[in-house]
């Protein structure tokens, strides 16, 4: 068994698990720790099992409940140091310790291998992640959203992968005409803010494969973006290849279910 359940996904909060028979990883906890436990319990998981907390940044969509977690379930935190130093007051304290990651890491948490690659969102620190089990190499999961812009690094370590998690934030259209004051609109457009829809599907034209089995756009905006417009724009260029593949789309409410890396 090798899954991720996206648990929620938008401005709201974020979070996200991956997991084996043995091994449970909970990727951002930014929602309350009561919302997080019911959103897995939601999806048929016993949230008591949780082995890590792992912190992409320190924005409040990401952070807000991992002190939470990590002190209810007893579990370690593992995040970099820069974003511990910045987040250190809204974490609190952390009886199961902290575990420094670097942005360019390879480590194991129980029989899942994570690779860490940097963001280039506006934040101290920002890391996306890689997730393999072990002894299975043709199944991994890449994990990005608040990206800014995709890199031919994170080209890369998206190449090959069966499961991709991806940001599809924003319709440019509706971004142009919403309520957004210009400058905000300005940060989301900018290489360090979030990528378009359109955007998603250029950087999935770069990667797509035989072996992609999944895609899941996340980090949708609820004012500048449509779970609709984001499914169809993608699907359309997806039947335009003539690739089939398992298509979601994140929710701000309600988990994804349990998906098959």
């Amino acid at each position: 068994m090798f899954q991720v359940c996206v648990l929620a996904s938008g401005s709201k909060g974020n979070s996200a698990i991956i997991r084996t028979e043995n091994t449970k990883i909970m990727l951002d906890a930014g929602l309350s720790g009561s919302k997080l436990a019911k959103l897995m319990q939601q999806a048929g998981m016993d949230e008591t099992k949780l082995d890590a907390v792992m912190i992409s940044h320190e924005h409040s969509d990401h952070i807000g409940g991992a002190g939470v977690m990590c002190r209810r379930y007893n579990i370690p935190l593992y995040i970099s140091d820069q974003t511990y130093l910045v987040s250190q007051k809204k974490l609190g304290k952390l009886p199961a310790g902290v575990k420094y990651i670097g942005s360019s890491d390879s480590f194991l948490i129980g029989d899942i291998k994570v690779t860490t690659f940097p963001s280039s969102h506006d934040v101290v620190d920002g890391t996306n992640f890689v997730f393999q089990k072990e002894g299975e190499p043709d199944r991994k999961l890449a994990f990005a959203t608040d990206l800014g812009y995709t890199s031919r690094f994170t080209l890369l370590k998206f190449k090959e992968a069966s499961t991709i998690v991806l940001e599809s934030n924003h319709d440019e259209k509706m971004l142009h005409e919403g309520p957004y004051p210009w400058h905000l609109k300005q940060r989301v457009k900018s290489n360090q803010g979030h990528l378009s829809n359109n955007q998603a599907v250029g950087f999935v034209g770069q990667i797509v494969h035989p072996g992609l089995k999944n895609i899941i756009l996340a980090h949708l905006s609820e004012q500048n973006n449509d779970p609709k417009l984001a499914e169809d724009l993608m699907r359309g260029f997806l039947n335009s290849i003539n690739f089939t593949t398992n298509l979601k789309v994140a929710s701000q409410y309600e988990p994804t279910g349990l998906i098959d890396i």
